[in-house]
């Protein structure tokens, strides 16, 4: 093969536009015995490819089977769930029980506590209105700067 021939597709290889059959050529140049001195720093390039062609690959990894947890087992762990929660559930009553609810005999004393409990109700709400009211100034403020 030409000398000349050979550096341009040398260069033609570098920049990627090499076909196959070009890069075939390339190949059997440089794995013959009748290399350029100048081109000799290449033939340890294309005798990489050459020897790899040949290289086989034999996996040696072994592989472990993963553990699964089994259904029987999930189901144990189910079973002692539930065991414990109708066991809390069973031995800790609820304090609902035992507290007392206000309830009361006369009518007037009820009428009574009611009221209480509304007036500390309606207290509250004013208080809450109150803070609302800064708002209403708020929006009007907000209203004259930006007239839309």
């Amino acid at each position: 093969m030409e000398l000349k021939l050979v550096e341009q597709l040398i260069e033609k290889y570098f920049q990627g536009e090499t076909t196959i059959a070009e890069e075939k050529q390339l190949k059997a140049y440089f794995s013959s015995n009748h290399v350029a001195p100048q081109l000799a720093k290449y033939q340890a390039l294309f005798g990489y490819f050459e020897t790899q062609n040949e290289t086989q690959f034999e996996p040696k990894l072994i592989l472990q089977p993963r553990k699964q947890f089994s259904v029987k087992w999930i189901g144990i762990a189910a079973s002692f769930v539930v065991l414990f929660g109708l066991s809390t559930f069973h031995f800790y009553p609820t304090k609902s029980e035992n507290v007392e609810l206000g309830t009361f005999e006369n009518p007037e004393e009820a009428y009574v506590e009611t009221q209480k409990a509304l007036f500390m109700v309606a207290e509250q709400v004013n208080l809450g209105m109150n803070s609302v009211s800064h708002l209403k100034e708020y929006e009007n403020t907000k209203k004259s700067i930006f007239k839309n």
